[in-house]
């Protein structure tokens, strides 16, 4: 393996790893969303609950 595809391979390496660190952010995002959407329905559907049971 000469020097330039030597080269080629560490910059492949490198856009993966990049690609790697992007791909766990969006992902944590992604949770994080699902998270506060999911706690929203709870209070929601604790809501309706609690106006149910009040009649």
């Amino acid at each position: 393996m000469d020097g330039t595809q030597q080269d080629i391979k560490a910059r492949n390496k490198e856009i993966a790893a990049n690609e790697a660190e992007r791909q766990v952010a969006g992902d944590i995002r992604v949770s994080a969303w699902a998270i506060a959407m999911a706690v929203l329905l709870v209070f929601v559907g604790l809501g309706i609950g609690w106006l149910i049971l009040r009649r």
